[in-house]
């Protein structure tokens, strides 16, 4: 370890600064928790102390976290974390914090939380993680690894097959995992697809809630139609299919039709919907019919799955570092050897098409 993490809370509640300060001061690898109430605050804090990691709240007095977000990201980058009330009931507003470089969303009830974050320490601890690595733009080494819970593979919801035989057909599926930064990233990717264009399925590390209203964006703006898939909804070309958040989605075939299929099960790489689990079933059930692309995020959901995407004859294509905001998922895939070709995120349509 190179030294212990040094956090700053911004938040105009005292009784969350003080929860924060308590959870995370029990934690061996913090070694400083600085709180501040508002933004100006925060800027005079940030004078004398450099943070590895910000928490912070959306919506406070003075100057809301977002314009504090947009702030710091273009003079003095740090990675952030929002922990907001509005991430649910303001969607356009965690969005907003995305796209203005947040590297993670803990949505913050506006009853109880004190409670949920005294019980939502896991996910908190495991955010600052995100956070850390995921550093300003390029994957980093954290300066602290945390004690987390066990890691649990796609066995959990698929059982993985031996032998898959999958017959080739002239119909293909884009199966698609992505994480950090894929906000942007499939706004991009999408938006290059014309109205005929094979049928996607995706997962998107996101919180419950937001993937409809996500989809509903990217419909506004892309040729082909895209949506939050619904158990059983066929495949079928000229859609997109995003995994809700919180519900893990495999792709499954009957007959010549492929289906979105929608269902719980625990954490696996510690995200639910889990890159691996859809992976996983297009291996054993699309195989050489599918192509299937791993984008940037921080972590390895989605590198064993398509892993075994490429045994069962499937091209498998990962974005490169320069347009990645994190080269972690990607940039394991690629050392694994699980991985055709490397692209830029812009390259990456056009190339399919030359391919299909």
């Amino acid at each position: 370890m190179s030294g212990k993490l040094k956090i700053l809370v911004v938040d105009d509640s005292a009784l969350i600064r003080q929860t924060f300060i308590r959870i995370l001061t029990e934690n061996p690898d913090i070694e400083t928790v600085i709180t501040a109430q508002d933004p100006f605050v925060a800027v005079n804090r940030l004078k004398n102390f450099v943070p590895d990691a910000i928490i912070l709240d959306i919506e406070m007095p003075k100057m809301d976290g977002l314009t504090f977000l947009k702030k710091i990201m273009e003079q003095h980058p740090v990675p952030v974390i929002i922990c907001s009330s509005l991430a649910v009931q303001n969607s356009e507003a965690a969005f907003k914090a995305l796209e203005y470089g947040a590297v993670d969303i803990i949505e913050k009830p506006k009853i109880g939380t004190k409670v949920f974050l005294e019980e939502s320490r896991t996910l908190i601890i495991d955010s600052i993680n995100a956070a850390v690595k995921a550093g300003n733009k390029k994957i980093l080494e954290p300066s602290v690894l945390f004690n987390v819970e066990p890691k649990l593979s796609a066995d959990v919801v698929l059982p993985k097959s031996e032998n898959v035989s999958v017959i080739k057909t002239t119909e293909k599926i884009i199966i698609v995992g992505v994480s950090t930064g894929g906000t942007k990233a499939l706004k991009v990717f999408l938006e290059d697809f014309p109205a005929d264009s094979p049928g996607i399925v995706i997962v998107q590390h996101m919180p419950e809630g937001f993937t409809k209203s996500f989809a509903g964006r990217l419909n506004d703006t892309c040729n082909i139609q895209v949506k939050e898939a619904e158990d059983g909804e066929p495949v079928i070309r000229g859609k997109a299919l995003i995994a809700p958040g919180n519900k893990h989605m495999l792709v499954k075939r009957s007959g010549t039709m492929y289906y979105a299929e929608i269902k719980n099960g625990p954490l696996v790489c510690r995200h639910r919907p889990s890159v691996d689990v859809l992976f996983r079933s297009g291996a054993k059930y699309v195989g050489k019919n599918a192509i299937a692309i791993i984008m940037t995020g921080m972590g390895d959901d989605g590198v064993a799955g398509i892993s075994e995407l490429k045994s069962a004859g499937a091209f498998t294509v990962a974005q490169d570092e320069e347009t990645c905001v994190v080269y972690g998922m990607p940039k394991l895939a690629v050392e694994r050897g699980a991985i055709n070709v490397v692209l830029p995120l812009q390259d990456i349509c056009r190339y399919i098409f030359n391919k299909l």
